[in-house]
């Protein structure tokens, strides 16, 4: 890297940490500590580029509508985002042990990009030469390979990013990369809106599937470059073997058990977007039944909420876990009240964009808020195997998420909300009684 590459990452990443004291280096190598300027600038653009897909491919929003556009059978439409998120998550443990052998894990981040991009180009091939039932599987299978692979993803970041920035600056990185996300996202749904015979042909599906493509492609070369050292590779061996091996942990450490019981309640601030959605969408009069306006509350959430949280996250990141989980509850009970007295007010646009921005915001810090406890939580000898173990767990959590829709059937979607509501109390104040790991209290 030369001296001019070298200085223009260090002012970016000083005016992206906001602190004087830029260097510091808490629980990382010299070496690893003298190149966290590079590393902090590559793992945002590579994030920031994948966060920007995943909006511009969300299983809760763009593929529902393309399926639905195209003729797909509803009960293939019902299983996208159960099958997106729990396949991301249920292979985590196998991959874990596989990671722990290599010294150098960014290129499993690198394959695990690459596999997504394949899996949107799948995708991409799938609208445009087939339609109806054909087409719905053929999303579903190009969806499990994308789900996989971004499993792979999520095992390796949280590993190379552990050994390669500080603790004190994983919060914001994340972060800043929701913001960044976020404000492209905003503009994509603004230029959707300006243009809305748009969404009325299959150019936008092409334009959404083929530019996400491009962009994880674009993710994996940038992330190519970040200069991991070499870390332990101690814990290898048979995979299955290791992997149930590995469950042990919340077994023998209790600190790790409280963490994921945590995570599990947290569950529900996910869970709750697509039914405030549904609500919304049955009263006419609401504009935010549009593709565009539904990004635009998604995008602008990111943008708001990713410096807030990530900052906090740096600070107090069980604090975060517990404010994201009251704000999604008191989200899901206003919505109940507003649909139980006067429904007609969820039609209201402003109304309506508040209830879903204020949900994002809300899942932003859940999210950033237990990705920066466990990170900060692990070590590098063990980190990769609590992210398997606890993304594992979560994936059956996930997976097992079709009981809601039984519930919705049988008593409604208000009592879906009322239940995922009773849980994000409950994630809170576990959040709450979860030890620091936070710099100030090392």
């Amino acid at each position: 890297m030369n001296d001019q590459n070298r200085a223009w990452t260090t002012r970016v990443y000083r005016y992206l940490v906001d602190e004087e004291d830029a260097r510091v280096c808490r629980d990382i190598p010299d070496e690893a500590c003298n190149a966290q300027p590079k590393s902090f600038v590559l793992h945002i653009l590579a994030l920031v580029l994948t966060k920007l897909g995943d909006s511009l491919v969300s299983a809760r929003l763009i593929l529902p509508w393309l399926m639905t556009a195209s003729g797909a059978p509803g009960f293939l439409i019902a299983w996208l985002v159960p099958l997106r998120e729990s396949m991301a998550l249920l292979p985590q443990l196998l991959v874990a042990q596989k990671l722990r052998e290599q010294p150098i894990r960014k290129w499993f981040w690198v394959i695990g990009s690459l596999g997504q991009c394949v899996g949107l180009i799948a995708m991409l091939l799938a609208v445009l030469y087939t339609e109806g039932t054909v087409l719905g599987w053929s999303i579903i299978g190009a969806l499990l390979f994308f789900s996989l692979s971004r499993g792979v993803c999520s095992v390796a970041i949280k590993d190379v990013m552990g050994k390669t920035i500080s603790k004190s600056r994983r919060g914001r990185l994340t972060g800043n990369a929701s913001s960044a996300a976020g404000v492209l996202t905003l503009l994509v749904a603004l230029l959707i809106i300006a243009f809305p015979e748009l969404t009325e042909s299959s150019a936008v599906f092409y334009s959404l599937l083929g530019g996400s493509a491009l962009l994880w492609l674009v993710a994996a070369t940038i992330y190519s470059f970040v200069p991991e050292t070499p870390g332990a590779t101690e814990g290898g061996g048979n995979a299955g073997a290791e992997a149930i091996k590995s469950l042990s942990l919340l077994v023998t450490d209790s600190h790790f058990r409280k963490f994921v019981m945590t995570r599990a309640l947290l569950v529900s601030s996910a869970f709750s977007i697509p039914y405030i959605v549904v609500l919304v969408q049955q009263q006419d009069q609401s504009t935010l039944s549009t593709l565009g306006g539904l990004m635009l509350a998604s995008g602008a959430a990111g943008m708001v909420a990713g410096r807030f949280w990530g900052s906090w996250a740096d600070k107090a990141s069980h604090h975060v876990m517990a404010a994201a989980a009251w704000l999604a509850s008191a989200i899901m009970v206003l919505t109940v009240v507003l649909a139980s007295f006067n429904a007609a007010l969820l039609g209201n646009i402003f109304v309506a964009s508040a209830l879903i921005f204020s949900a994002a915001v809300a899942h932003q810090g859940a999210r950033i808020g237990r990705t920066t406890y466990l990170v900060d939580m692990a070590t590098q000898e063990n980190r990769a195997q609590f992210t398997a173990v606890s993304n594992t767990l979560i994936g059956v959590i996930l997976l097992c998420g079709g009981v809601l829709g039984a519930l919705d059937y049988w008593l409604g979607t208000l009592s879906v909300l009322v239940f995922l509501a009773l849980l994000a109390i409950l994630a809170g104040g576990q959040a709450l009684r979860l030890p620091s790991v936070s710099e100030s209290n090392d």
